[in-house]
C-alpha cells in the first residue's frame, strides 16, 4: 500500500500507541480518521498530525456500540471518500485475579462487569470496526489493510483473564480475516506489543517500572514510535498478511 493519500482509520487515537501511529502515518502523508471517546484529546492529535503535513479529522464514537461504529464509518467515508486502512488500537484494562483467596477463603472474584467491559471494547469493538472497514473496502473495490493491536499477554498473564482472552482472540481474528478477505485484496495482521512507555506506564511507581524493565532482555521499555514503525511496515509491505508481530524486546510472558 502506498500510504500517501490513503485514508487510514485509527481507534483509540487520542494518546499512547494510537497517537504515535497517527503521527508516524501523518509523516507518510496519510489521510487520518482518528476515533476516540476523548474528543478534546483526539482533536489535539489531529492538529499535531496536520502540522506534519497529513490530513486528519477527529471522530467521537464508542466502538463497543454497533450503532456508533456504523455511523462513524459512514461519516468517515463521506468525509474522505473511501477507507483504505484500519488500526484497531482502542482498548481498556480492568485487571484482577479470577479469584482472590486468603486462608482458604475467597475474598474477591473478577466480576462479570470487569470481564464484559474488557471483552466489549477489546474484542467486540475490534470485530465491529473490522467488519465495517472490510465492508467499505470491498464496496470501494480498492482493497485495504486491517491491523489489530493484540498483546504478548495473549499467551496468558496472571491478573488478566479478561485482557488475555480478548487479545488472544484478536490475534486469531487477524489470521481469520487474512484468509477470508484476501480475495478482495484486503490484508490483515496483528501487532503484539510488550511493555511500552505510554502514559499508563509513566504513572506507575518508579520501583514498579524498574521491576518491569529488568524483566525485558533488552533492559528497557519499548518506545511508542517503535510500535508505530511496525504498523508502517505492515501497511507498506504488500506480502504481509495473517501474521502477528511480537514487539517485546525479547520478553515472552
Amino acid at each position: 500500500m502506498n500510504i500517501t493519500g490513503s485514508t487510514i482509520v485509527i481507534t483509540g487515537a487520542a494518546r499512547g500507541l494510537g497517537r504515535a501511529m497517527a503521527l508516524a502515518l501523518a509523516d507518510k502523508g496519510a489521510s487520518l480518521a482518528l476515533i476516540d471517546l476523548d474528543a478534546d484529546a483526539a482533536e489535539s492529535t489531529a492538529r499535531d498530525c496536520q502540522s506534519r503535513g497529513g490530513q486528519a479529522t477527529a471522530f467521537t464514537a464508542n466502538i463497543a456500540s454497533e450503532a456508533d461504529v456504523v455511523e462513524v464509518f459512514a461519516a468517515i467515508k463521506e468525509r474522505f471518500g473511501g477507507i483504505h486502512g484500519l488500526i484497531n488500537n482502542a482498548g481498556i484494562l480492568r485487571d484482577g485475579l479470577l479469584v482472590k483467596a486468603r486462608d482458604g477463603n475467597v475474598i474477591k472474584r473478577m466480576s462479570l462487569d470487569e470481564w464484559q467491559s474488557v471483552i466489549d471494547v477489546n474484542l467486540t469493538g475490534v470485530f465491529l470496526c473490522g467488519r465495517e472497514a472490510a465492508t467499505h473496502m470491498i464496496e470501494g473495490g480498492q482493497g485495504g489493510v486491517i491491523i489489530n493491536i493484540s498483546s504478548i499477554s495473549r499467551a496468558g498473564n496472571a491478573g488478566q483473564s479478561n485482557y488475555s482472552a480478548a487479545k488472544a482472540a484478536v490475534a486469531a481474528l487477524s489470521v481469520t480475516w487474512a484468509k477470508e478477505l484476501a480475495r478482495f485484496g484486503i490484508r490483515s495482521a496483528s501487532i503484539s506489543p510488550g511493555f511500552t512507555d505510554t502514559e499508563m506506564v509513566a504513572s506507575m511507581k518508579p520501583e514498579a517500572r524498574q521491576r518491569i524493565e529488568t524483566m525485558v532482555p533488552l533492559g528497557r521499555l519499548a518506545r511508542p514510535d517503535e510500535m508505530a514503525s511496525t504498523a508502517v511496515f505492515i501497511f507498506e509491505n504488500d506480502y504481509v498478511s495473517g501474521r502477528s508481530f511480537d514487539i517485546d524486546g525479547g520478553l515472552r510472558l
